[in-house]
């Protein structure tokens, strides 16, 4: 078992965990239930809202891994620990300082583990529960919304804000937000808007809702359960609706306003629509980097083709190798995450500047490149 990890005794919870010597473990995997058929992992990194470290996808990647092929685990859970939320995402901080050291491939090496976890979590042959109660975003989108059995609570907060610190949606967020209905993905990955249970349902975030008081409840039938695989086919996730979201309301305004390929005319469109929400839209989309809203629209466009979560991981890997080397993504993590004087200076600062060579720089092939894509087109043929 990884140095992040701790055992415990089959029901038990973070709080219940013995100490353990030296540094708190950021990552906690136990089996749980009468048999141990439940395998759990939970993110312990409460202070940080569980943020990612490499650490903890390497952890996560083991963990996953070894319990794919072992008979004895029929399910896993992920959760993350304190009341704040699953994740808040991965460390960007980290990356920012890799970058400010001349050693980028630090922050590569990072993102290469985290969207092969992302690769594996989607392909897990068992059911994999992410319970995405509180903060959800960018990273800890990539490591629950390509389960299979995604739970939101009225506490759920989800997003993908890259754009906000002049990155661009990753972990297959553009799988997700180019397979949401209508333009809706185009909506949530251009503003970095935040939305709740409701919203992530009906975005395709998310299959069921909970409230967050029977979260304990659903534990307690997968641990008695014989097996946790059946148990949770057999639960009742329905019971229970959300408080009402806004993205099916406003879908009409959403779906005429984000059409076509042209950041600009879609900007244009939404600061002059009747709708105050778009024009709200507008103005938020205004506030991000540039150049980082034009590379992510043609992403977006191009991920709503692709045939697999794989080519989009891809992809995003080799606009975050050319992220690495853009003024916007050191200055953005600056005025959000370390300064946090959110009052980033982007460069280019307008829409009408940023470059067609810039862009395409994006999308060229990364050196390594990862692979993801033609590995999961082999699978998916011999599989047949």
């Amino acid at each position: 078992m990884s140095p992040l990890t701790a055992s415990s005794s089959p029901n038990s919870s973070p709080a219940d965990l013995p100490p353990t010597a030296g540094a708190t473990p950021e990552v906690i995997v136990r089996r749980e239930g009468t048999h141990g058929r439940l395998g759990r992992i939970t993110l312990n990194r409460p202070g940080a809202i569980n943020a990612l470290t490499a650490s903890m996808v390497d952890v996560l990647d083991e963990t996953l891994r070894d319990w794919a092929d072992d008979p004895g685990v029929t399910a896993v859970l992920l959760d993350g620990a304190g009341s704040r939320g699953l994740c808040s995402g991965g460390d960007m901080r980290a990356v920012r300082s890799a970058v400010l050291a001349d050693e980028p491939e630090r922050a590569l090496a990072f993102w290469a583990a985290e969207y092969r976890l992302n690769a594996r979590i989607r392909r897990f042959p068992k059911p994999y529960i992410a319970i995405m109660d509180g903060v959800v975003m960018g990273g800890g989108v990539g490591i629950s919304a390509h389960g299979d059995v995604r739970i939101v609570t009225e506490r759920s907060v989800l997003a993908m804000p890259e754009v906000g610190i002049g990155f661009v949606p990753d972990v297959g967020g553009t799988w997700l937000l180019s397979h949401a209905p209508g333009e809706l993905g185009t909506h949530l990955g251009l503003t970095g808007a935040r939305f709740g249970a409701a919203d992530a349902i009906t975005a395709g975030f998310a299959d069921h809702y909970l409230p967050a008081a029977e979260i304990p409840a659903l534990l307690e039938v997968l641990r008695g359960a014989e097996d946790p695989a059946d148990a949770i086919a057999r639960y009742d996730l329905g019971a229970f609706a959300p408080p009402p979201g806004r993205l099916a309301a406003d879908r009409g305004w959403i779906d005429d306003l984000y059409r076509g390929d042209d950041l600009g005319r879609i900007v244009t469109r939404l600061i002059h629509s009747v709708k105050p929400a778009a024009r709200d839209a507008g103005t938020e989309i205004s506030a991000q980097s540039p150049t980082a809203l034009v590379a992510t629209l043609r992403a977006l466009r191009a991920a709503v083709t692709f045939e697999n979560l794989e080519e989009a991981l891809d992809q995003e890997y080799r606009m975050a190798n050319a992220a690495l080397s853009t003024p916007d993504l050191v200055e953005g993590v600056r005025a959000v995450l370390v300064d946090k004087d959110r009052a980033p200076r982007w460069s280019p600062a307008q829409l009408a500047d940023v470059s067609q060579a810039e862009v395409d720089r994006f999308f060229a092939p990364a050196d390594p490149d990862l692979g993801l894509g033609l590995a999961a087109a082999f699978a998916e043929v011999h599989d047949l």
